[in-house]
């Protein structure tokens, strides 16, 4: 199925992904962002096709679809199967309100989608055990970051104050902006109670109900979007091409989730030069160490922000820290990271 160019093999690389069905969750925005990578750094070492069943020399699995999952067992014509994990079981519980039993099927079928890959990549290494403890070997899962193109998310002041316009925020008040569905594990009602106490601020979130009613907690955030503190403001599901704009309005980006992969949201504000908070997870400091702020709990967050408000040094260092995480997760280096991948398994 290799086919050449020149002296240059070709691979043949089919995505399959329905990620982008379902706006604002950070598995579209992952799954562009590699599309786009392919499409314009390496379009002559892969031949890239999109949800087609043809003959090819590796299928990379972005999402659980079941009629993707019958297609793993067609082996000879999908060539090396790449599982990419963006969730496990336990790293779904508060964002989805599913009945019991119908929670222990899809788990069951997730882990059986993922076992029937050749090879698996996750985007954090923590996941590595996680995957072990379900009898996946170690050998056939790979770590590779999620990343963020400087020609999506850069820093642009002027834009950043046309959206403050729109959404009627002075230019002079200082901004904390979060992003996400809005859902327990996000730590949106965490949110909500450091912006209650940090009246003078203004606090956007960005995000909404991706998963409508089932998603967790969802009657009781409901009330809290539907009528926010009066320095709250929810502006709903935003387009990804219109999120540049989003980051550039703020000054901080404040994400106090209590459980997260790798969100994508992290890196597209350290990418637009706006730096980052988060809760102290311990997922975070093996990928992220030295980029952020951090905070175990809300009197530590309404600190953090105070801090960051009050002194422009403590801003500056803090600016910095997201400036270097940007340019470590760039696309340069992950162009090299995925090409060396894909070619890889074919040596093999």
């Amino acid at each position: 199925m290799l086919g050449k160019v020149g002296h240059l093999i070709v691979i043949k690389l089919t995505m399959l992904s329905s990620a982008e069905k379902v706006k604002g969750q950070g598995v579209a925005s992952a799954y562009r962002e590699l599309v786009n990578l392919i499409n314009e750094r390496l379009q002559d070492k892969i031949e890239m096709s999109i949800n087609q069943f043809h003959q090819t020399d590796i299928t990379h699995y972005h999402t659980v679809d079941f009629h993707f999952f019958l297609s793993t067992f067609f082996k000879k014509k999908r060539g090396v199967r790449v599982g990419y994990v963006h969730f496990l079981p336990e790293t779904m519980e508060g964002s989805l309100k599913l009945p019991g039993i119908a929670r222990a099927v899809f788990y069951k079928y997730l882990i059986s989608f993922y076992k029937k890959m050749d090879e698996i990549v996750v985007v954090n290494p923590s996941f590595i055990p996680k995957l072990e403890a379900y009898d996946i070997p170690a050998s056939k899962i790979h770590y590779i970051p999620n990343f963020v193109s400087k020609k999506t998310f850069l820093s642009d002041k002027s834009l950043g104050e046309d959206v403050r316009e729109k959404y009627q925020i002075p230019l002079d008040k200082f901004v904390v902006l979060g992003v996400g569905q809005v859902q327990h594990r996000k730590g949106v009602l965490d949110f909500i109670e450091v912006a209650k106490s940090l009246p003078d601020i203004q606090f956007v979130w960005a995000g909404g109900f991706s998963f409508g009613k089932i998603t967790s907690g969802y009657e009781e955030l409901k009330k809290i979007y539907d009528n926010p503190p009066e320095n709250v403001k929810f502006i709903g599901i935003v387009d990804r091409s219109e999120m540049n704009g989003c980051f550039n309005m703020a000054d901080l980006f404040f994400m106090p989730s209590y459980n997260e992969l790798f969100p994508m949201a992290i890196l597209e504000a350290m990418s637009a030069g706006v730096p980052v908070l988060l809760r102290d997870l311990e997922l975070y400091q093996e990928i992220l160490s030295g980029y952020y702020a951090k905070g175990n709990n809300n009197l530590e967050f309404i600190s953090n922000i105070t801090e960051l408000k009050r002194s422009n040094e403590k801003y500056n260092e803090l600016l910095a820290q997201a400036e270097k995480g940007a340019a470590f997760y760039s696309e340069d280096r992950l162009t090299e990271i995925w090409d060396e991948f894909y070619h890889n398994l074919l040596r093999k």
